[in-house]
C-alpha cells in the first residue's frame, strides 16, 4: 500500500492510497467512497482485489478522513466539488499512470452519483454500484421517510447553520461533513429530482455514459429501495446497461450487510460477487 497526495485543479490536496498486486492482471479498480465514509473502510476490500491481481485506488474526498482540514467551519467543499474536482484529479492521475490498463469504477452510495460530474468517467470499461440510488424521500419506506424529514428537514440544516459544518457522527451518519456537502445531501433527500438536482448545478455528463454497470443492493439496507435504485438507472443514467444483484442477509456470515457493511472484513465471502463480475 502506497500513500499518494494528489493535487486538484483548484489546489486542494487529496489523500489517496495505491494497492499494487504481486501478480498484475493489468486491471485497475477505483473506489469512490460513500458520504462521510473514510477510505480505511475499504482497505481490506482493496487488499483482497490486489491479492487477485488488481491495482486498486482508494481516496478521501476533501473534508473527509485524511483529506480533512484542521478547521471544518465553512470549509469550501460540496458533493459537486467532490465529483468535478476531487474525482477528476484521481482520473487524471489514472490516465497518466495507467494508460494501458482495463479500468473499472466502483461507486458506493454518493460515489456512484458523482460519476456524472466528471467527463472522464468514460475511461472505465464497467461500473459497480453498491448501495446507491436516487435517495428522494418519496422513494423511501415509511419509517425511514419520517426519519429523513425530521433529520434532513430540521436537524441537519439547524446544526449545520449553527456550526458551519454538519456533525454527522452525532447521528451515526459517518464523518462530519463540510457545510455545502451537507446541503447537497439534503438536496438528494428532499428534492424530487434528487441526483439530477445536483447535476443541474454542475457540468452534467451522466447521459453520455453507456457502459455496463453491476448494481448491488443489500436486503437489509433500510435507506435503499428498489424504487430508488431503478430511478437512478432510469432517470439519471439511462444509457448505462445495468444488471442487478440483491444480496440477502443469509449470504452474510454475520447476517448483516446494511449500507456500509458489505465492505467489512467479516463479509469477505461476499466480495467474490464483484470479483467474479470483473475478472
Amino acid at each position: 500500500m502506497e500513500k499518494l497526495i494528489i493535487t486538484t485543479e483548484d489546489q486542494a490536496a487529496i489523500t489517496a492510497h495505491l494497492f499494487l498486486p504481486e501478480h498484475d492482471n493489468h486491471k485497475l479498480l477505483l473506489i469512490n467512497s460513500a458520504t462521510g465514509v473514510k477510505q480505511q473502510v475499504y482497505f481490506s476490500f482493496a487488499r483482497y482485489f490486489a491479492e487477485n491481481g488488481f491495482t486498486v485506488i482508494t481516496y478521501d474526498y476533501r473534508g473527509i478522513g485524511l483529506s480533512k482540514p484542521r478547521n471544518m467551519k465553512n470549509f469550501r467543499a460540496s458533493m459537486r466539488i467532490w465529483g468535478s474536482e476531487d474525482f477528476k484529479a484521481i482520473t487524471d492521475y489514472i490516465k497518466l499512470n495507467f494508460k494501458d490498463y482495463k479500468k473499472f469504477g466502483l461507486g458506493h452510495s454518493v460515489g456512484a452519483l458523482i460519476l456524472g460530474m466528471n467527463k472522464d468517467s468514460h475511461i472505465f470499461e464497467e461500473f459497480v454500484f453498491v448501495g446507491t440510488q436516487n435517495a428522494f424521500v418519496g422513494n423511501l419506506k415509511l419509517r425511514t421517510k419520517i426519519e429523513a424529514y425530521l433529520g434532513f428537514g430540521i436537524v441537519q440544516p439547524l446544526t449545520t447553520t449553527l456550526l458551519g459544518y454538519f456533525p454527522a457522527q452525532w447521528f451515526g451518519l459517518g464523518e462530519s461533513l463540510p457545510k455545502n456537502c451537507a446541503y447537497d445531501w439534503r438536496t438528494l433527500i428532499l428534492n424530487r429530482k434528487s441526483t439530477n438536482g445536483l447535476l443541474d448545478k454542475t457540468d452534467d455528463y451522466s447521459k453520455s455514459l453507456t457502459q455496463k454497470v453491476f448494481v448491488i443492493r443489500a436486503e437489509d439496507d433500510v435507506w435503499l429501495t428498489e424504487k430508488g435504485v431503478k430511478s437512478l438507472l432510469n432517470d439519471t443514467y439511462p444509457n448505462l446497461k445495468p444488471t442487478y444483484r440483491l444480496v440477502k442477509t443469509s449470504e452474510s456470515e454475520k447476517g448483516e450487510i446494511g449500507h456500509v457493511n458489505f465492505f467489512r472484513s467479516y463479509n469477505k465471502k461476499l466480495w467474490n460477487i464483484i470479483l467474479n463480475e470483473l475478472i
